[in-house]
């Protein structure tokens, strides 16, 4: 595939335009939409066209009379375009077929806020079309690997664990100062197969991590934090991230966050902190939580540093040292959970986040994405 979602634009300031079939190809106002190859990956940018249709809600198709040929079609889906259409032919693929028509996303009408709802709706639409388009030939296997210290935490987590899709999944726990006969039940429920070591709890976090790491046999590395939430696409979506960027680090932009004390959801604006949690773009900056690697690349940057705290930062700062590319993918299939600051190895205020938020709901509200049904499963957490 030759484009990816790379400068997608969450908010933005033109409405849909037509797609039709010109007899030779596909056209946007009369002009066929270059899907060439990109520039050099140095470069980091987009085919001009790609760039020029990135400020439209979407494109509609028209469809002609009989079958045409949809590569065009499926490289702006892999573009990140929000593409839809009022009805599909029957020789349009089936799959395809149903996210066309899912035409849920434009009942949201824009209401001139950064990230208002209707944005949110169109970029999940936008990730669905993404996942189809680039589609892996394989099924990944990643090994997830999370420390813990709090037990009663680990139920929860291993069940968010079990249904990710689309990838082959190992667990290894670090148990840090926690003794395996308190998650034992937790892990032998777990269908997966699952690596544990324990460790006391002098020994640093990142140390914890590291020899969680030295069990793992997946070809890809993923860290997981036990207190917050992903969605059943969230390793399959990091994988897909990793292989259309060709980076060698990628993560999610860190937005979503549920403020257990005040039993609010918010989500953080993209321009807090300078831009910092833009997502689809280069960065030395990914959500700790969500931090995606080869394994052999995870041993070459030198795996995580044997610090009690900010392991994240300092390991990508340390693959950035070491000429590793980060890629910063979307946010929309996981959430944070914030308690008290004292409760977190990153301590910032509740207040912070409130300061930061471009919306505010109450109870939890994550993307349709993350596909929970209620937040009942919050306090079961």
């Amino acid at each position: 595939m030759s484009v990816t979602p790379c400068g997608f634009t969450r908010t933005p300031d033109q409405g849909l335009t037509r797609l039709r079939w010109n007899g030779t190809g596909w056209a946007t106002d009369g002009r066929p939409p270059e899907t060439s190859a990109p520039p050099p990956a140095s470069t980091r940018t987009q085919p001009p066209d790609i760039a020029a249709l990135r400020p439209l809600r979407g494109l509609e198709l028209d469809w002609p009379d009989g079958p045409v040929p949809l590569d065009d079609v499926l490289r702006l889906a892999a573009a990140g375009v929000p593409l839809t259409a009022a009805d599909a032919p029957a020789w349009v693929p089936a799959a395809l077929a149903a996210l066309l028509t899912d035409r849920s996303w434009l009942a949201h009408e824009p209401d001139g806020t950064v990230r208002c709802l209707a944005d949110l709706r169109r970029e999940e639409h936008s990730v669905r079309l993404r996942r189809l388009a680039h589609r892996p030939a394989g099924t990944p296997s990643v090994s997830v690997v999370m420390a813990t210290k709090r037990p009663e935490l680990v139920p929860g987590a291993l069940a968010q664990i079990a249904r990710q899709r689309g990838a082959e999944v190992e667990v290894v726990l670090g148990l840090h100062g926690v003794p395996y006969e308190s998650v034992r039940r937790a892990v032998e429920d777990l269908p997966l197969p699952v690596a544990w070591k324990e460790l006391p709890a002098e020994v640093p976090f990142g140390t914890v991590l590291n020899e969680a790491a030295a069990l793992a046999g997946g070809h890809y590395l993923a860290k997981w934090d036990d207190d917050d939430w992903y969605g059943p696409d969230h390793l399959a979506d990091l994988v897909m991230a990793l292989t259309y960027s060709g980076a060698d680090v990628t993560g999610t932009s860190g937005e979503f966050f549920y403020l257990e004390p005040l039993r609010a959801t918010i989500r953080r604006s993209a321009f807090a902190s300078g831009a910092a949690y833009r997502s689809e773009v280069w960065s030395d900056h990914v959500a700790g939580g969500t931090i995606l690697v080869s394994r052999d690349d995870f041993r070459d940057i030198g795996g995580f540093a044997a610090q009690p705290r900010a392991v994240d930062r300092l390991f990508l700062k340390a693959a950035t040292e070491a000429g590793a590319s980060v890629y910063r993918t979307h946010g929309l299939g996981y959430v944070l959970r914030r308690g008290l600051s004292g409760a977190h190895t990153w301590q910032l205020p509740l207040a912070h986040f409130l300061k930061v938020a471009t919306s505010q709901w109450r109870g939890f509200r994550p993307s349709l994405l993350m596909e929970h049904d209620t937040d009942a499963r919050v306090e079961a957490a």
